[in-house]
């Protein structure tokens, strides 16, 4: 059976070129990686396994907030200043002036990290769901639409449906999310049952051909063999079966 992003993308490839084919529209090339003047402060790492920051887990804040942890990372990973805000920048001034550079920095990232973050995770939901019922969580094109106006560094995403029983468009949207990672540009996923459920972040590709891939419920980053995708066994990575939507740069 179809989920509900399947029947989408279905009726796509049906109706052909429709009124909204704007939305719909795919790029065949992937944005090259903006540089970043003032380096890259991510806030998650690059091994597998829980993350942390100044000793706090980097999980939702709760259980709608899964879209507002990605857009939080994928901010971070595209902005320094995202980390630097989240790290307490003037409480790391403060110490660096009595103790040094360094001692500051870790001050700033230990005192209040944990309710920056989270009331970080709270504010990008507000901001993200403006028409969308927040007990829902954040519809892909909120997630979008936030990108474009809170974090413009990212550079801007689409939304691509996927329907993960038709072999052919499954494939294509997995090159294109490959194509992506290779570019050095993260992609948010959004997996689900027969209804979307959960969002997730794939940050690069292992040696081994697997996806790294930030899971914000257990604040891990876990391994992804795509065979799994196409068998649509997703759930002992990621929660939920199947593959709804992709967002992709572009």
């Amino acid at each position: 059976m179809r989920t509900v992003f399947g029947v989408v993308r279905r009726v796509r490839a049906l109706a052909g070129r429709t009124p909204l084919r704007w939305v719909w529209a795919e790029p065949a090339v992937v944005a090259r990686v903006r540089p970043l003047a003032g380096g890259r402060r991510p806030l998650l790492g690059n091994g597998l396994g829980e993350q942390r920051r100044g000793g706090v887990r980097l999980d939702q804040v709760d259980s709608t907030a899964c879209g507002s942890a990605v857009l939080v990372a994928l901010a971070a990973w595209a902005d320094p200043a995202e980390t630097v805000r989240l790290d307490g920048e003037q409480p790391a001034r403060a110490a660096a002036g009595a103790g040094g550079a360094a001692a500051g920095a870790r001050a700033g990232v230990v005192t209040g990290f944990g309710a920056r973050y989270d009331a970080r995770q709270r504010q990008v939901h507000r901001q993200s769901a403006r028409f969308w019922p927040q007990a829902l969580g954040t519809s892909p094109w909120g997630m979008v639409g936030w990108l474009r106006r809170y974090a413009p560094g990212a550079g801007p995403y689409r939304v691509r449906p996927v329907d993960d029983a038709s072999a052919a468009d499954l494939a294509a949207a997995l090159a294109a999310a490959g194509s992506a990672l290779a570019a050095g540009r993260p992609v948010p996923l959004l997996v689900g049952s027969l209804v979307p459920r959960h969002y997730v972040l794939a940050l690069g590709v292992l040696d081994d051909g697997r996806w790294r891939v930030y899971e914000p419920t257990s604040a891990q980053i876990r391994a992804l063999d795509l065979r799994l995708v196409r068998e649509r066994r997703l759930a002992r990575v990621l929660g939920f079966d199947r593959l709804h939507a992709l967002l992709l740069p572009v």
